[in-house]
């Protein structure tokens, strides 16, 4: 849940940046915020891959 916060953070301070004209801002926060949402869905689906695997946790 953590992950999605700070993804969505990032967008939203990208998109305020832009509405004020700082455009550097607005596109490093934005770039940030499509990283780690890549990032975080990647993570995701590997969990799921290795959460169905199965297994006795010990």
């Amino acid at each position: 849940m953590v992950s999605w916060v700070w993804s969505i953070t990032f967008l939203i301070l990208g998109v305020i940046a832009g509405i004020f004209g700082f455009s550097a801002i607005a596109g490093t926060a934005t770039w940030l915020a499509q990283v780690l949402f890549f990032l975080f869905l990647t993570a995701f689906i590997v969990s799921l891959f290795w959460g169905r695997r199965g297994g006795n946790g010990a």
